[in-house]
Formats: structure tokens, sequence, C-alpha cells
């Protein structure tokens, strides 16, 4: 093909007396050629180098975000036989500290061991004070993390101890000494005035006030003993206070008291629940546990806060009921979400003490982790042949096992329970929520509470924000590009053109800093004045038009072509000058001199200073310059000859836009509003200065919002490497990064078939 070329070059040159062979030229062209190929190269590599960029930014979100939906993994250790387990009598309690290093065993006999959580060596070993006469026939635990026992005895008395791990440093060695406290004395609490045996006992301390509970056969007895250290002398004074509840006729299960001293939950013989109000001492309701009649309550604890009631039962099923406010205002006890262990009863639930996570054991032996928010189940396994007894360690990554005289250690891998495709998207109902809901709330109050970490009010509110973003900004920019580019006069266009594509270079912050400190209060101070100018702006603008039709054609054809539209500047300055300033008259003629409380008293639409109309004129006004600059190209890129064959034609040139111009620019049109989007997407900073943050899911135009881009910009630096929260926020940059390139696939398909359809044009 060079040579063809040369050869026809050397031809042409000599038909000519032109010589295109000479040493520099040659050179020159060699250049040239080697320019064209690195350019040709660069690009190639430069656009691969993209491709790969986001590749690898894919892979990696994906690779920090992975391990959350990995579930959980059980690993056993040998089980260990002790000398010492051997002279014990049969287990009561076992239990776990929080460095995994000391574990201590409650037998029936009273007797306190605690032993290493590795090597199963005993250490030391405490006698609990029970009466010589008295046997121990009941034992309850107070909330997770509070190491709070109580015992029931055979004589009515409850005895309360703690086991407390103490922490020092010798030599710079850690050292863990246990020992067992008596915070209410190291004498029985008599809680049967007759000395009867407590078949089952609660306990619960909130503010310094002890609150037990027992049960001999159908009675309840309730006791509430407050505790006053004097902090000059160290004295310590009790006093009791006995509360008298309404009888039941049937036998008791269990009993738990709410940490709050607000509710009792007795469960009965009959799978059902009778909830008692301390505060008023009067009965809430009895509520059906189990729908089978054949099925029976094998066991029943409490999770992390106390609020959720876990209930399992004889066919291996367990259930999370808490209390819920109803309509009328009166709390219910709810059935909330099952899970299912195995086919066993279920003998033991044990919840953690830092998440809504529990462990279950059933009579065959099998152990299963769960979690309750997220309904996940994460792991069923057998660890024991039969009857056996758990222990859970504090941080949840450690179960200990007795069986038929053995001790087994189980390590747990269980990062993330929490995640679930449910708890991110769907309704979840969470504790103290009177329904089901798409709830953002990363941080936690307290240990009792949970994060709750659902991305669907984030999407949401993205989607909101790009909404009302691209209401105001894709017609204006859409119409501006039509008129700048088909109508608008050459030396117009090249002065207007480029003012409004430097706006494209205003920082996004200032924005938002705009928008957050004026344009808000302004709004909320004016709000007349705002609908007013977006109501009689545009007809304001078909007004002048139609007048400036009607005038005589000597005065028409006075203004040059293509100039026609400097004629409206002044109108839409009167039109928002008056609108303006007519806003507190309309307030006051309309709205009682308010329309903020117009709209929430009378409407019942909430009104937030920072919303999304804020940010819909804020992030319209960012977007704006992106689609007009792409879409003004399309249009003036549009051929002459296509033009002016249709008017030639006959068309008016209203019909040739219509029907010519806009349907052969509008594979360049559709990529402006698409591009535009994806920008309103991914736009943080207005968002994160102008809408107050609130991760809500309301269409609302007057309530604020939380995108995915601010939430990973505020809450990233807070959260935990690793954690939860942090590969949460991974995954919100994996949905964002994912909707982007799902939007600019299906735009470039759509923007292809569009070329295709109007390529005959």
């Amino acid at each position: 093909m060079n040579d063809l070329a040369s050869e026809t070059m050397t031809a042409t040159s000599k038909s000519l007396g032109l010589d295109f062979n000479t040493p520099a030229l040659k050179r020159k062209r060699r250049i040239r050629a080697f320019k064209d190929r690195f350019a040709r190269w660069a690009v190639s590599v430069g656009g691969m180098a993209v491709l790969g960029a986001i590749t690898l930014i894919f892979f990696y979100l994906a690779y920090v975000v992975m391990p959350m939906f990995q579930g959980a993994s059980l690993e056993s250790r040998k089980p260990v036989q002790v000398a010492w387990l051997n002279e014990a009598a049969a287990p009561l309690l076992l239990t776990l500290e929080e460095q995994n290093q000391i574990a201590m065993r409650l037998d029936q006999n009273g007797k306190v061991q605690f032993f290493g959580a590795k090597n199963m060596q005993a250490l030391t070993s405490f006698q609990l004070p029970i009466p010589a006469d008295a046997r121990i026939v009941s034992l309850a635990q107070d909330q997770p993390g509070s190491n709070r026992v109580g015992l029931g005895l055979s004589n009515g008395q409850v005895l309360v101890f703690q086991h407390v791990y103490t922490l020092s440093y010798p030599n710079d060695v850690q050292v863990i000494t246990p020992s067992i406290e008596y915070p209410f004395g190291e004498a029985p609490i008599a809680l049967d005035a007759q000395g009867r045996e407590l078949d089952h006992i609660g306990l619960s301390l909130n503010s310094g006030t002890l609150m037990l509970t027992g049960s001999t056969g159908t009675e309840l007895h309730i006791l509430g003993l407050g505790r006053e250290e004097n902090i000059m002398t160290g004295e310590i004074t009790l006093s009791e206070e006995r509360i008298a509840l309404p009888q039941i006729a049937e036998p008791i299960k269990a009993l738990i008291i709410d940490p709050r001293h607000m509710w009792l939950y007795v469960v009965n013989g009959r799978a059902t629940a009778d909830v008692f109000n301390l505060r008023d001492k009067s009965l809430n309701g009895r509520y059906k546990l189990l729908e089978d009649g054949k099925l029976e309550v094998s066991n029943a604890t409490s999770l992390l806060g106390g609020i959720s009631l876990m209930i399992g039962d004889s066919s291996g099923g367990i259930a999370q009921w808490f209390m819920v406010r109803q309509e009328d205002g009166k709390a219910s006890l709810t059935l909330i979400r099952s899970f299912q262990l195995a086919d066993s009863p279920v003998v033991q639930i044990i919840p953690e003490e830092r998440r809504k996570g529990f462990i279950a054991l059933d009579a065959k032996g099998n152990l299963g982790l769960f979690h309750s928010t997220a309904h996940r189940t994460l792991l069923v396994e057998p660890v024991a042949d039969g009857q056996a007894l758990a222990a859970l360690s504090p941080r949840a990554n450690r179960v200990l096992v007795e069986s038929d005289g053995q001790l087994q250690r189980l390590i747990i891998d269980n990062p993330h329970p929490e995640i679930s495709w449910s708890s991110l998207w769907g309704k979840v109902w969470y504790e103290n929520y009177d329904a089901p809901g798409h709830v953002w709330q990363s941080t936690s109050a307290s240990t009792d509470n949970e994060p709750k970490l659902s991305l669907a009010p984030l999407a949401f509110g993205t989607l909101k924000a790009a909404f009302y973003a691209m209401l105001l900004a894709a017609p204006l920019a859409i119409a501006a590009a039509l008129y700048t580019a088909y109508f608008m006069a050459p030396a117009l266009r090249r002065k207007v053109k480029p003012v409004i594509e430097l706006m494209e270079a205003l920082p996004t912050v200032i924005l938002g800093f705009f928008a957050g400190l004026f344009l808000a209060p302004y709004v909320e101070g004016h709000l007349p004045g705002i609908f007013s100018l977006l109501i009689f702006t545009p007809i304001g603008i078909l007004l002048a038009g139609y007048l400036w039709s009607r005038l005589p054609e000597s005065i028409r054809l006075s203004v040059p072509d293509g100039w026609e539209s400097a004629l409206l500047i002044p109108v839409i300055l009167l039109v928002g000058y008056l609108s303006l300033a007519l806003s507190g008259h309309l307030e006051n003629l309309l709205f009682d001199g308010n329309m903020r409380m117009w709209l929430s008293n009378d409407l019942g639409i909430p009104f937030d200073q920072r919303n999304a109309l804020v940010v819909g004129l804020a992030m319209g006004f960012a977007v704006i310059p992106t689609i007009y600059s792409i879409a003004e190209d399309a249009v003036f890129s549009v051929p002459k000859s296509l033009t002016f064959g249709s008017l030639a034609l006959g068309a008016t040139p209203w019909q040739t836009l219509t029907r010519v111009v806009i349907l052969t620019a509008s594979p360049g049109i559709f990529s402006a509003v698409m591009i535009g989007m994806g920008r309103a997407v991914g736009e943080t900073m207005i968002v994160l200065m102008a809408t107050g943050n609130t991760a809500i899911m309301d269409m609302n135009i007057f309530e604020g919002l939380r995108t995915l881009a601010a939430n990973v910009a505020v809450e990233m630096p807070e959260s935990e490497v690793g954690g939860t929260h942090y590969r949460v926020l991974f995954l919100s940059a994996l949905v964002l990064l994912g909707f982007t390139f799902v939007m600019n696939t299906a735009a470039e398909l759509v923007r292809q078939r569009l070329r295709v359809k109007y390529a005959s044009l």
C-alpha cells in the first residue's frame, strides 16, 4: 500500500514538475507516521488501562465484601477427660471469661470450680454458702455480660452471687484472678415466706434495685430489693418491697424479668405466656406460644438487652417474641421470627454478650448458631452424643461443652452474622419498633441495641436525589441545548455556550456550602415565592413569546435573527422579582402566614429545612452544564444538508427541529441525559451538606435523604477496618459502581439502537 502511494505520488510529482521524495519530505512523512502509530497505541493502552483500573476496583470491592456472606465455621478440639471432673457433682452452669483463658463450673452441690479453658486444669474452687438443710433446685442468670447468677433453694430462699475476674500485671505479665462476690450479702434472701421449694426463679438488677421472682407450683413470689451504699462509710443498706400480682392456675416452666423491670414473662405448662406489667401490677395478657397443641416449651431465655424472648420447643424449633405497641397504644407479645435447630427438644439457649446472636443445644447434642435480626441459621453441627451443657464466651468465638464427664473446646469463626440479604434490602422488625422497616443506624446508643445496616434507604435516597435533580436539570439543559445549537445566532452562541460550560468547573463543595447555609433557609422562608417562580417563569416566557409574535413586523424584524432570546432576560428577571417579592403576601393570604406549618398541620406533610427540594435546586444547577454541553454538541453536529433539505421541501423550522434534528441527534441527547444521571447518582458534597443526611424512605420533596456516596464519605473514617460496618460501606460502593455500570451499559445499548434507527435520515 505504501509502495502504491509512493508510486502515485512520484507520478503526480513528475506530471506537475514537483519532487515529493526529497529527504526532508520523506523524513517528515516518517515522523508523522510514527506519531500516528504512537498516538494509536497510546490511546489503546490508555483505554485498556482505564478498563483494567475499573476491573481492579470492582474485584477489590468484591474481595472486601465477600467475607460477610461466607457464614460461620466450627472447629472442634479433642475432648479432655480430667480427674477433678470425676469427683464433681452434676453440672448446673458453665461459663467462660472475656480472655477465653478461665472457665467456671457450678455443680448441684454449690461448688464453683475455676479451671483453665485450654488445658482444663483446675485452678481454684469456692463453696457457696448454702444452708445445710437446703439444696439447689433452680438457677437463673441476669443479662449477658453481668456474670450475675441466682440460685433457688429448697427452703424458699435465693442466693445471689457474681463470678468476677480481676486483671493484674505483675512483672508485665497478665494474670487473671477469679473470685466470687456477693453483691447482696452471703446470706440467702427469703423469697417464699413458707419455705417451699422455688421451682423456677428469675432475677434482674437495674439501677441498684434487684428484682427477684420465684414460683412454688402455680404461686408467684416477687421481691424488689434495693441496695444503697454510703459513699462516706461504705455501709450498705438493703430495702425490700414485695409485689403482689394476679396468680395463675397452671404449672410454671420459666420466669423472665425485663431488665427495665417493666414486664414479667411467665411461661407455663400449656405453651402460653402470661405477661405482667410490674409497674401497674396488672396482667397485660395471655399469649399462645405454640400453635401445635402437642408441642411443649422446652427452654426459654432472653436475648441481649432483655427485650426479646427466645422460646425453644420440643420439636427443635426456636421462636423470637417481643412486646410491640399496637395502634390502640397497648403493648402485646408478638411472634417476630422462627428458627429450626433439629428435631429434638431444645435444652439450652445461650445469647451472645455483644450481638443479637445466640447458640442453642438440643437433647441429642446438636449445636446451632443463629442470628436473630438477620434471621440466619449459620450452622448446625453435632458436638456431643446425647445430653450436654455448653458455655459461650463473651466474644462469641469459643464454646465449651461438657458431656459424659468430658470437656470439649470448640472454636467459632463467625465475624459477620448480622448480614443477610433480608437485613440489607428487606424490611426488618427490630426490637422496640412497632413494625418492620428499612432502617440505617450504624451506631447504637448502648450494647443492648444493635446497629441497623439496611442499604435500602440509602439506595432510595440516591435515586430520590437524582430524580429531583434530573427533574429540574434535564428539561432546562436539553431545551437550552436545542435553542443554542439550532436557533441562536452564531455570535451569541459563541458567548453563551462557554459561559454555561464554565459553570461545570464550579466545585461542588461550594455549591453544597451555598445550598446548606443560604439556599435551605431561604427556601424555607420563601416557599410560596419559590413555587410561584417555578410555575410562572415558563408561563411568562410563553406569554412574552405570544405578545412578541403579535407585534408589528417592522418591530420584530428590527431584532437580528437569532438574538430574540436576549429579550427574555428582562422577562425572567421581572417574573423572578415579582414571585419572590410577593412571597410574604401570598403566604399571609393563602397559608395563614406560615406555609411550613400549613403543610405539617393541615396536610400532614413533614417539612425539614434541608430537603430534597434544596438538593434538586442545587444539584440540578450542577448537572445542567454536563447535559447541556453534550446535548448541544450532538444537535449542532447534525449535518446542515439535512436541515436545508427539510426547509427546502417546505417544512417550517419547528417541524425541521422536531422531525429531523432531534431524531438525528437523539443518541447524543440520550447520552447526555445518562451522563448527567450518572453525575447526579455519584454526587457527594452537595447531598452531604444540603440534605440533613436522614436515611428515610419517603418521596416527600420536603424531607431529607441520605445517599450511598454521602454515607460512605461520612462514615468510612469512623468504621473499624475489617468490621461489619466497614465492609457494608464497601458494599455500598460496590452497589454504586454496579448501578453506574448497568446504567451506562443500558444507555449505550439504547444509544446504539437510536443511531441505527435514525441513521437513514
